[in-house]
């Protein structure tokens, strides 16, 4: 087959005019480079340094809420309209409303001290089986037992079974630290996955062994967002005791503060009715939220009070929640 070939005269012409061709692109795109405009480099979000979590102040208030009627059952269905919220005795606009039936993060605080031996343990135990079969299913938990100190055997975890589980293996013995357990229980919920949080303390309220203070552990109360309920599991020799008497002063001033609630059982039915009574409470509140108009972050108290409106035809409502807080900014983290 032939192949045709250039003249040796049209090659050189040919390879002359590729390299010109070349020269003339090469140039059009570095020209083009240099035309573009400078590239500025992005300026850094506000609040923001080399990777740092952005910090966001806020002064948005929430509150949990309890509604019960006369008999002390819950009051379900309610809507924003119905409850008016005063904070340092002004009217305050109510911007968040939610009556759903959310998970909680809860701390429990299971007491194994000596004075917790004998049939007081295994009751407890027991009726917070209960409690766990009645609580919402992505309840999250954090168990803590305390005697001389406290400590976390169980950090964050929805297998409730294993809760229980990890009760029978604990010993009663030796003194009670309660209030370093309260401040233990704090310290873990507050980094809970809920927006709801509450710690279940089970014990005869005696304490005899913390490095905190019962006025240290009021004001930690105080300043979290955290709801208290308290089983008192004390017998007949304990009720009329001293110390029975200021363990359940203690659980009733944290129950009270916190806007939660204390119990005393007599039976082992009433104690296995009343931590079902508090898991259905847990799933059965309100939470509202607002911006106080004059709110300055001066470290001051400022007391809030909630009043309910009762639908037409229904009797007069109680609602619990906590006493007030503290004026310092929240810190959102985004």
């Amino acid at each position: 087959m032939a192949v045709y070939e250039f003249p040796s005269r049209l090659k050189s012409l040919n390879r002359l005019s590729f390299v010109l061709l070349f020269f003339l692109v090469s140039s059009s795109v570095v020209l083009a480079q240099d035309q573009q405009p400078e590239t500025q480099p992005t300026p850094p979000v506000q609040g923001e340094d080399n990777g740092k979590v952005l910090k966001i102040d806020t002064d948005l208030v929430t509150l949990t809420l309890t509604v019960t009627d006369y008999y002390g059952r819950y009051v379900s269905g309610l809507t924003k309209d119905a409850f008016t919220v005063y904070d340092n005795k002004k009217k305050q606009n109510i911007t968040f409303f939610s009556d759903s039936d959310a998970p909680v993060s809860i701390g429990i605080l299971f007491d194994v001290s000596g004075s917790m031996s004998g049939e007081k343990i295994l009751k407890a135990r027991n009726a917070l089986a209960r409690f766990m079969n009645t609580s919402h299913p992505r309840d999250e938990y954090y168990l803590i037992a305390f005697n001389k100190r406290a400590q976390l055997l169980m950090d964050r975890t929805r297998d409730g079974e294993a809760v229980l589980n990890k009760l029978t293996l604990v010993q009663p013995k030796h003194n009670t630290a309660l209030y370093d357990a309260c401040y233990l229980g704090v310290e873990r919920v507050s980094r809970g996955t809920h927006r709801k949080k509450a710690l279940l303390i089970i014990s005869d309220g005696q304490d005899n062994s913390s490095r905190y203070s019962f006025k240290e552990v009021r004001r930690l109360m105080k300043e979290s967002d955290v709801v208290i309920y308290s089983v008192g599991i004390i017998d007949g020799r304990d009720s009329g005791s001293m110390l029975g008497i200021q363990g359940q002063a203690f659980l009733d001033e944290l129950a009270n503060v916190t806007g939660g609630k204390s119990f005393y059982p007599n039976t082992t039915v009433e104690m296995d009715e009343i931590f079902e009574r508090i898991a259905l409470e847990l799933r059965n509140q309100y939470t509202i939220g607002y911006t106080p108009d004059d709110f300055k972050p001066n470290g001051k108290w400022r007391k809030v009070k909630v009043k309910v409106k009762p639908p037409r035809g229904l009797p007069r409502l109680t609602v619990r929640n906590r006493e007030g807080y503290y004026a310092t900014p929240n810190t959102d983290f985004k």
